[in-house]
This record gives C-alpha cells, sequence and structure tokens, in this order.
C-alpha cells in the first residue's frame, strides 16, 4: 500500500499555523506588558493622581534695579469630572457667587472636545481661574463639601508702574495654536501675550514640578505617594534686567500724551534702547485678572489704536531725516564731497520739474544744506548720481547700489530688535519701480526718494539707529531692550558691530552738518548748555497735517544717548520733534532736567493735536444679519473704483449706491491740480507720497509712486525740515 503523504503536509501546515498564532500573541503580550506605556498610564491614573506644580515667572527690573513686574498668588478652582459628584449645587454656587445656569454652562464647557481636545474625566479641568484671596478663603473653608473640586495655586503677574506697556507687554491664557506648538503647555496655563513677556517666555515661565498623590479604589485621594519621594520640584523663571531707564520711559510717556506718535532712545556704546514709548499707550494693570479679555476688546475698538507699539510698527516717512543717508552715499560713491555746491532757487528744478524748498544762500555745499534742510540739494545729488555712466552703466544700477547702502544703514528690513512685531519699513529698489513706471524710468520719476518721501517709509526704530549709526562714525549694534538675563549672557546677536558700506572718515562731514543745523540751522532749540548736540529735524508731508521729525545725538564726540521723535500730524519738526527730542536728551545726559525743561514738559505733555479718528470698533453681527441681502443690480458698488483714492470714500459716503454713481468722486483722485493756480505738475506732489496716517502702520510695499510731468508748477517754499 503507497504511504499517504497529503496528511503528513497537512500536519505540519496545522501545527505552523497553531505556532504562528501563539508566537503573534507571545510578542503582543511582550508589547504590552514591557514596551507599550498605554496600559500602565492607563493603570496610573487609575492609581495615582498627578497634580502640576507651576513655577513663578521671572522677575523684570529697569536698567537701574526698579522692579517693574511681579507675580502674587492666584488660585484657581479645579474640577475631577470622574470624583465630582452628590454636591449641593446651589451651596457651591452661592459660595463662588455664580448662577445655576453658569455652573451647568461651565461644566458643559469643560466636556466640550472642540473647545478642550485633550479633556479627560480622570484629570483636574479648570473650572474658575483668578478667584480674588477672599473667595479663596470663603471656597476653602467649604472644600471639603464639594467632592471633586480642589483648589489650584498659581501665580498672576503684577505691574508696578502705568508706564513701558508696550515694552512689557501681558500674559493670557495659552490658545489651542500654542498647545500644538509646544508641548510644554496645557489648558490652561498662562503665556506671555506680547513684547517681553512673549519675546522672552522661555526664560520667564520656569519649568513646571509635579506632585504624586496615590487614590483610592473608589478614585479618592488618600495621600501623597511615598510621602513625595517621586515628586519634583518646580523650577522658577529667570530674572530679566530690560535696558530701559523708568524715569526716562515716564518722561517720554508723558511727552506723547494727546499726540500718536513714537520717542526712542538708543545708547550708541551698546545699542540697548534706553526708552520706547509709543503714544497713545496704556495702563498694562488693566490687561490683568479675569476682566483681562473685556479690557483687551475695548482698547482693540480704541480708534486711537493704543495696543500699536508705532515705535516699530509704524512705517512712516523720514523726510529729511533722511538727508544724511543720502550725503553719505554721495560722498562714498564720489558724485560728491564736502565743497561741492548745487543751486537753489527756492526749489529743485530741472528739466521743467520744480520741487519746492525755502529760502537761504545759494549754491549751497553740503554741510549748510544738512543745517539748513536744503531739499535742491540732495535731488541734484541723485539726479547726478542716477544719471553717471562713468560709474553706473545704467540708472538700474545706480539704483541697486543706492539701495544697498541704505539697507547697510539699516533700512528696508528689519533691525531685529527682541521686542515682537517689528516691520520693515520700505526702500524702494529698481524692480520695483520697472514693475509700476515701466522700463523707461529715470531720476526724475523718483527723485523725491532723496529727502526721505515717495515711496521711502521708516520705524522710528529704524531713524533712532540712523542717530545712532552717524554718532558711532559708520557701525551699529542692532537695538535691543534686555539688558541681563539671570544666569546667562546676553545673545551675541546684540554685541556684535554692524558696519555699514560707508568709510568713517566721511561721517564727519555729516555730523558737522548735523551740528550746524543745532548751532545755527533748523534745531536750534535742542541745544543743552554744556553738551555738544547734533540733529536734524524733519518735516515729513503727508495728506493731512505734516508730521514732526527730530533725530540727534548728544553730546558730538564719545556720544551717550541717540534719539528719535515722530509726531504723527504735528506740523513742522522744531513744533514737537525738536523740543521733545532736547528734552530725552536731557534727562538722559543728566539723570534730570533743570527748573526751566521741567516747565516746557510740562507745556508739551499738556499739548493736544486734534485727529481725524474713525473707530474701529467691528459692526455688531445681529444688526449685520438683519440686513436685507443686496440685489443683482447692487452687486457692481461692492466693487472699489480703478482709482483707490476716489473709490474709497465715495463708498464710505454711499456704500449701498451702485459703482456708476461713484463717477463725481473721481477727481478727488487728483487734489494737487485743483489747488494749483498753474498748470498741475503731478510730481510736486511726489514729496507728499507718504502713505496716510491710518495706514503708517501697514507696509509701504504696494504704494505706486507718482508720475511726473515736465509742465512747471508756481515754487512753493516748504516748512521747516
Amino acid at each position: 500500500m503507497p504511504h499517504d503523504y497529503s496528511f503528513e503536509k497537512r500536519k505540519f501546515v496545522i501545527g505552523g499555523v497553531v505556532i504562528a498564532i501563539i508566537a503573534m500573541y507571545i510578542v503582543r503580550l511582550f508589547t504590552l506588558q514591557l514596551t507599550s506605556e498605554d496600559y500602565r498610564l492607563r493603570a496610573d491614573s487609575n492609581a495615582f493622581r498627578k497634580e502640576v506644580l507651576f513655577p513663578s515667572r521671572g522677575l523684570i527690573r529697569d536698567r537701574q534695579g526698579e522692579l517693574l513686574v511681579y507675580n502674587e498668588p492666584s488660585y484657581n478652582i479645579m474640577v475631577v469630572m470622574q470624583d465630582q459628584h452628590g454636591i449641593d449645587t446651589l451651596d457651591f454656587c452661592r459660595t463662588i457667587g455664580i448662577t445655576k445656569q453658569e455652573y451647568i454652562a461651565r461644566m458643559e464647557d469643560i466636556k466640550d472636545s472642540k473647545k478642550h481636545p485633550n479633556y479627560s474625566r480622570n484629570t483636574p479641568q479648570l473650572f474658575m481661574s483668578k478667584i480674588s484671596a477672599e473667595e479663596y478663603s470663603k471656597f476653602g473653608e467649604k472644600l471639603f463639601r464639594f467632592q471633586g473640586f480642589s483648589i489650584e495655586k498659581r501665580t498672576v503677574r503684577r505691574y508696578a508702574t502705568p508706564n513701558a506697556a508696550h515694552i512689557l507687554g501681558d500674559v493670557g491664557e495659552v490658545n489651542q495654536a500654542n498647545i500644538d506648538s509646544d508641548s510644554y503647555y496645557k489648558s490652561g496655563d498662562y503665556i506671555g501675550k506680547s513684547g517681553v513677556e512673549r519675546s522672552y517666555e522661555e526664560v520667564l515661565r520656569g519649568e513646571k514640578g509635579m506632585r504624586v498623590l496615590l487614590r483610592d479604589v473608589h478614585g479618592r485621594t488618600q495621600g501623597r505617594y511615598k510621602d513625595g519621594e517621586k515628586d519634583v520640584q518646580p523650577v522658577p523663571g529667570r530674572d530679566l534686567t530690560l535696558s530701559i531707564d523708568l524715569e526716562l520711559q515716564q518722561l517720554a510717556e508723558k511727552l506723547l500724551r494727546g499726540k500718536l506718535g513714537a520717542i526712542v532712545a538708543i545708547e550708541p556704546e551698546t545699542g540697548e534702547i534706553l526708552c520706547m514709548a509709543s503714544g497713545p499707550t496704556y495702563d498694562p494693570r488693566d490687561l490683568t485678572g479675569r476682566d483681562r479679555g473685556a479690557r483687551h476688546q475695548e482698547l482693540a475698538e480704541d480708534p486711537r489704536r493704543p495696543l500699536l507699539n508705532r515705535a516699530i510698527i509704524g512705517c512712516y516717512p523720514p523726510g529729511s531725516t533722511f538727508k544724511p543717508t543720502q550725503g553719505l552715499i554721495g560722498l562714498q560713491e564720489g558724485i560728491i564731497d564736502r565743497g561741492t555746491s548745487f543751486p537753489c532757487s527756492r526749489g529743485f528744478n530741472y528739466k521743467g520739474l520744480h520741487l519746492g524748498c525755502h529760502g537761504h544762500p545759494a549754491p549751497i555745499a553740503l554741510v549748510p544744506a544738512l543745517g539748513t534742510s536744503c531739499n535742491s540739494y540732495f535731488c541734484w545729488e541723485l539726479v547726478r548720481m542716477f544719471n553717471n555712466r562713468q560709474k553706473f552703466s545704467s540708472t538700474y544700477d545706480a539704483m541697486t547700489c543706492w539701495k544697498d547702502h541704505l539697507v547697510a544703514m539699516g533700512y528696508g528690513y528689519k533691525l531685529g530688535v527682541d521686542l515682537p512685531g517689528e516691520r520693515r519699513g520700505m526702500i524702494p529698489n529698481a524692480d520695483y519701480y520697472t514693475e509700476h513706471l515701466g522700463k523707461n524710468w529715470g531720476p526724475l520719476s523718483v527723485v523725491s526718494i532723496s529727502i526721505g518721501q515717495g515711496e521711502v517709509t521708516a520705524t522710528p526704530l529704524q531713524i533712532a539707529n540712523l542717530a545712532a549709526t552717524i554718532a558711532n562714525r559708520g557701525y551699529y549694534y542692532i537695538p535691543h531692550i534686555a539688558h541681563a538675563v539671570q544666569g546667562e549672557r546676553i545673545d551675541t546677536l546684540y554685541t556684535r558691530k554692524h558696519y555699514t558700506k560707508v568709510n568713517t572718515r566721511h561721517y564727519a562731514t555729516i555730523v558737522d552738518g548735523m551740528r550746524q543745523a543745532v548751532v545755527g540751522g533748523t534745531c536750534t532749540k535742542a541745544q543743552i548748555p554744556g553738551y555738544e548736540v547734533c540733529g536734524k529735524t524733519g518735516t515729513a508731508q503727508n495728506r493731512g497735517a505734516d508730521h514732526s521729525v527730530f533725530m540727534g545725538f548728544a553730546p558730538k564726540e564719545n556720544p551717550r544717548v541717540a534719539v528719535a521723535v515722530y509726531i504723527e500730524n504735528g506740523g513742522l519738526g522744531a513744533t514737537f520733534g525738536v523740543p521733545i527730542g532736547r528734552l530725552i536728551m536731557e534727562q538722559a545726559l543728566n539723570g534730570k532736567l533743570t527748573p526751566e525743561a521741567k516747565d516746557k514738559a510740562v507745556t508739551l505733555s499738556q499739548a493736544r493735536i486734534k485727529y481725524d479718528l474713525k473707530p474701529t470698533k467691528k459692526p455688531d453681527p445681529k444688526k449685520e444679519a438683519a440686513k436685507p441681502a443686496p440685489k443683482k443690480d447692487d452687486k457692481p458698488a461692492a466693487k472699489p473704483a480703478p482709482k483707490k483714492e476716489a473709490a474709497k470714500p465715495a463708498a464710505k459716503k454711499a456704500p449701498a449706491k451702485p459703482a456708476p454713481k461713484k463717477e463725481p468722486a473721481k477727481p478727488a483722485a487728483k487734489p494737487a491740480a485743483k489747488k494749483a493756480p498753474a498748470k498741475p505738475a503731478p510730481k510736486k506732489d511726489a514729496p507728499k507720497k507718504p502713505a496716510p496716517k491710518k495706514e503708517a502702520t501697514k507696509p509701504a510695499t504696494k504704494k505706486a509712486p507718482p508720475k511726473v510731468t515736465k509742465k512747471p508748477a508756481p515754487a512753493q517754499a516748504p516748512k521747516n525740515k
């Protein structure tokens, strides 16, 4: 009888399958018991309760050691849903001062997985935050009645003074984006929202600790596990010392009362910011406690925009404070020298183009041109540079060289200050003009950029940094607000010198020009007894009233302070910019003001500028929802007309009207043509091209440059630069 091998093969197959299944179970058991954390964590959550111990945030002081920000005890009411049952709800609500409806709503909110993706019934959840010491005492007496509830001890920020809000910033509860981006944070944690509280968050926050508590079979806490052997103590945040001087900061904020603008003072030797004020400001103590959200909303809806740090976010035309950069470029590129003179017949006149200036002796050389703030001189310099075919192969190459010099001086890009939100300003390049004007643009198309108008914009910080660069004769440190961090050195980013592309010897000429401006030029009010002050005014032309600008430094040799003042719609540079800058420099140099200076400070702080501000409050959603839907015939009205200036006023006055009815508003796009008694010269408006006041904080990269005609316009003597 033949041997049956099929049966034996089936035995091997079945046996192999059985062995494979057993092996799979063994591997799975090994994984679950020895390598996987899932079941261990579930078991631990039943046997242990881990309580987070929060560290206190680091303290913040000014350069003199004056305490600016500190911590106070705060208490949160926490609840573990698994344990919360059988309590007297009405008694609980009366104890903490809420209604039963609020209690129910809060419980439902805690369970909402969309708002709290990490919700667990076995872990403490935030029920109410930042209860007062009185509420804590009252609730603590009855805590034994409210099973599942506990009190979590935290600390909250307290601000010693109402000053430096934009520098210090504030602290608020984390959002989901914060939790997703950093595993350190959990729902209910606090994080720096603005200012140094945000930029130095990792320094100030410290490290969390952990307390391990033992549970019984019913989930009730029995005490500390192994007498705290497994507990981890929190590590407090490190203290931060700022570079600002509190008294100088207080003076700067006082001088900005009733005005929109900014003041920045820098120590040229180190790049440390001595003061940075933005007007209007707010009291940082308003953004603390449980009402922080409501108060923040009020500030956000204020048409003066007090939450905005104009010192680093505001992008303004620098006006005549830009002229020293043009002198430096011309000297470095061999376009001019100290003795080069240009004509000025109450303005720049060339090939039918006129750009006005005020009366002064002419022809004029570089040093007196800076002292008197001559527009014509720097227009002629730019035209000569852009037309120089011995040095530059084309206007494009000349423009690129011009732009590269300014970038090296700190314009056109973020400086890198250690505060969040800095804007870059605008330095146009050749491609920008080619895109907007075509390939045939020339120096007359862009001549207004030579006097800090047109498409050029800068932040007050960048203007102050230019003053510090000139004071140092050709280099600067990145401006920074941190003086020292506890336990570590300041970032080397802020201790490296950044050199411009201009030779040091050329700065002597510019310094002499700025000194002449103070001795007998446009900013004589900047003089301080005992110090050689160097300065430069600016009257930045605007669609509304001109902006008042000043930058300067003192003393001339071994400078100790560089300052920039920018007052929106303040008029002449000598009206607000110069006297405010002088007071800031005197306080920084002497540590105090003379009695006469104190009186002047009071007068300036009481001066008010009227602004035509429109409310920023968002429309009521309920009212908006009640409005009827627009008809099909109304659709064209929603599209702005091609000319932006004409379309905007029409849209505001009659938003429901169709576009065809907006046509009468179009002439408003050319206001200069109406004002000129003779034929209009669009180029005359080139110095008046800065962004409108409302858009001072927006990037200027989208502004189209003004077109130039060669038709002459009557001479106009601009105000004091």
